[in-house]
């Protein structure tokens, strides 16, 4: 399969129709080798219009809607990112000139994923995924979804600095800028979205008499 033709067509078919116009993502996207990002018994799987498995629970985001919340982020060269769960977003994030740490709760995504993040200069962290590692950032982006406003991950940024993820509660969820300022933090919704919930960050069900 010729990778670099596949990728040139997601970025026709997938990004730049919805409206991705940022030069500069999508040449990243173009570039970063996400049939990389999956085991390679399926890699051919990674340039469809599908969420294809990393391992376990854990899947690759629609190369559109990472797209669109990437250019809802408006990353520059030379700031600091948190991907959390979010290896090939962590690989676009670098081609844009950013430092970047990919954090996982599960070590088997760096199993699979581990070796080409390194080649890319992204450094690795095992942490549950409600502890942030570090602090101060610029950008933190989520591949997958949680179940309302992740307060931690908000707290882990700079001034000034921006979370996009999806929050999904039910069959559909709603992709959100958080912008964090000196005196509080603004929400924008983006578009609709529904990638996996972090199961990690599951409310422990109760039970009442």
């Amino acid at each position: 399969m010729d990778y670099a033709a596949a990728r040139k067509i997601m970025v026709d078919s997938q990004v730049r129709v919805n409206d991705v116009t940022d030069r500069a993502l999508q040449a990243a996207l173009q570039a970063a080798p996400r049939e990389r990002f999956v085991p390679q018994d399926r890699a051919f799987s990674a340039y469809a219009e599908i969420e294809p498995v990393i391992a376990g629970d854990r899947r690759l985001m629609l190369a559109r809607d990472l797209s669109k919340l990437l250019a809802a982020a408006e990353a520059q060269p030379g700031e600091r990112a948190l991907a959390i769960a979010a290896p090939y977003a962590a690989s676009v994030l670098a081609r844009l000139g950013l430092t970047v740490t990919a954090q996982e709760a599960d070590a088997s995504v760096f199993e699979v994923v581990g070796e080409v993040l390194a080649e890319e200069g992204v450094k690795t962290e095992v942490a549950p995924f409600d502890r942030p590692v570090g602090e101060g950032y610029d950008v933190i982006v989520s591949e997958a979804a949680t179940p309302g406003r992740p307060q931690s991950w908000i707290e882990a940024l700079a001034v000034g600095g921006r979370l996009v993820v999806v929050e999904r509660s039910g069959p559909a969820g709603k992709a959100v800028l958080y912008i964090k300022g000196a005196q509080g933090v603004s929400r924008r919704e983006l578009f609709d979205a529904a990638p996996p919930v972090l199961a990690d960050l599951q409310p422990t069900p109760t039970f009442a008499l």
